[in-house]
């Protein structure tokens, strides 16, 4: 049998091996047209295409800014990746995060679950403090300083 963990009753916890897990974490602004519907979309495919894939994770929208933590297995994550720097439906993608370990899932039962996202700033303000890649602390500024401004809404502005 399993404990509410998924590992085995008769199996001591030190010699259960952990999986490696390839996570990548980022930022982006959506495009012009981005809707409600467009984000249902989004995440209904990801659904689909995360199980077959082994892929689990987050999105939250909010003021026009996608925030996404992905994990799974490092050569399907890879094409993930490749195939949301090809996505026209948002840009100024900044890496917060990537890299492989020996770990629990984090989202272990989320093919794709969206959280809606009232105020993302404080999560961008902790991501600058944390950059230190100039390319993506000066994305990570623009996004910011829009919001200040006023010039993101609820749906992307390009």
């Amino acid at each position: 049998m399993f404990d509410e963990h998924g590992f085995r009753r008769d199996v001591e916890l030190d010699e259960v091996a952990l999986p490696a897990l390839y996570h990548f974490v980022y930022c982006s602004r959506a495009a012009d047209g981005v809707d409600e519907a467009e984000i249902g979309r989004i995440v209904e495919s990801a659904q689909r295409n995360n199980l077959a894939r082994g892929i689990t994770g987050v999105l939250v929208f909010g003021s026009g800014v996608f925030f996404q933590w992905i994990e799974g297995p490092a050569t399907e994550i890879q094409k993930l990746i490749a195939s949301l720097h090809g996505d026209p439906r948002h840009y100024d993608i900044v890496s917060l995060s990537q890299s492989e370990e020996e770990r629990e899932r984090l989202y272990p039962d989320w093919d794709m679950e969206r959280v809606d996202a009232e105020d993302i700033r404080l999560v961008l303000q902790d991501a600058l403090e944390d950059a230190e890649d100039k390319n993506n602390v000066a994305a990570l500024t623009r996004i910011l300083e829009q919001l200040d401004s006023g010039q993101l809404s609820s749906l992307g502005r390009r």
